[in-house]
């Protein structure tokens, strides 16, 4: 069965200024490349990946679809443009819509200050434009400041996909669970919103099969098979074991679904949302 990762960073910590990142990430406070990578990914027996920004700037943005154009194992690529700045935002995208890699837009919007980002008018009018180009939009952390604000998004939007990355951080272990659930839930009633199984490791909580159950039964319920996608989200996932064992835990929840079923999650709806292919 084909698997297509449709979430994987890479980062040059001499290349990007990762404002995010320092000493105090441990041992992701280093470059992770696209060898690194592709060895993670040969050895879980990962057919292919997409690569998604990790940082509001053109250089790594740039720095991702160089790799797609030298690792064969690199799908797509989803970057960041200036949001805020639509005309800016027309001059990025008809750069990078040149590409056949650049297939989405992220920004960091859980390390902006502003709550109500995601409803700025020219925030607004960029997300237009992605729509009119057939292009996605990722959500990366949404829970708590964002998720709830993301069905105005959706209606306002109507031709946009939104793809919740990390099923919006679910706060797993904690009282606020209910509330995410219900915020999540009133997301997946939009048609255009999607979610990926990624990044779902929490500070302080298990990832076993067991501990993570609940989420993604919540998640299969409200948005089904065909709109959920798998996300390893490495190298996030180093200071928890790395690639494999994040893999396997999420591999055997979705092994447990009909054949069909496992296809869209690991690759179909990568297909779908994303138009990429190994």
């Amino acid at each position: 069965m084909t698997v297509i990762d449709t979430h994987l960073h890479l980062w040059d910590l001499e290349a990007g200024e990762y404002a995010w990142l320092g000493p105090q990430h441990g041992p992701l406070n280093r470059t992770f490349g696209a060898a690194e990578a592709g060895a993670e990914l040969a050895a879980a027996g990962v057919d292919g990946a997409v690569l998604v920004q990790a940082e509001d700037s053109e250089a790594d943005t740039r720095a991702m679809l160089r790799c797609a154009d030298a690792a064969s194992y690199v799908v797509g690529v989803v970057g960041w443009i200036a949001l805020e700045e639509p005309s800016l935002a027309q001059r990025q995208l008809d750069d990078y819509g040149a590409r056949p890699a650049f297939r989405g837009v992220r920004h960091l919007v859980h390390d902006d200050p502003r709550d109500d980002f995601l409803e700025l008018p020219g925030v607004r009018a960029s997300l237009a434009t992605l729509a009119e180009r057939g292009l996605t939009f990722d959500v990366p952390d949404a829970w708590p400041r964002h998720l709830s604000r993301l069905p105005d998004l959706l209606d306002s939007v109507p031709d946009l996909t939104v793809v919740v990355d990390h099923l919006g951080k679910p706060p797993r272990g904690t009282p606020d669970l209910a509330t995410w659930e219900s915020c999540l839930r009133e997301v997946a009633r939009r048609p255009r919103a999607v979610a990926k199984v990624s990044g779902l490791q929490m500070p302080g909580q298990p990832f076993t099969v067991d501990a993570l159950r609940p989420v993604w039964e919540i998640a299969l319920d409200a948005f089904g098979p065909a709109r959920l996608m798998y996300g390893g989200d490495w190298p996030m996932t180093v200071p928890d074991g790395g690639y494999l064992p994040h893999w396997e835990v999420v591999r055997t929840l979705v092994g447990e679904l009909s054949a069909d079923e496992q296809d869209r999650v690991l690759a179909g709806t990568a297909r779908a949302v994303y138009g990429v292919d190994v």
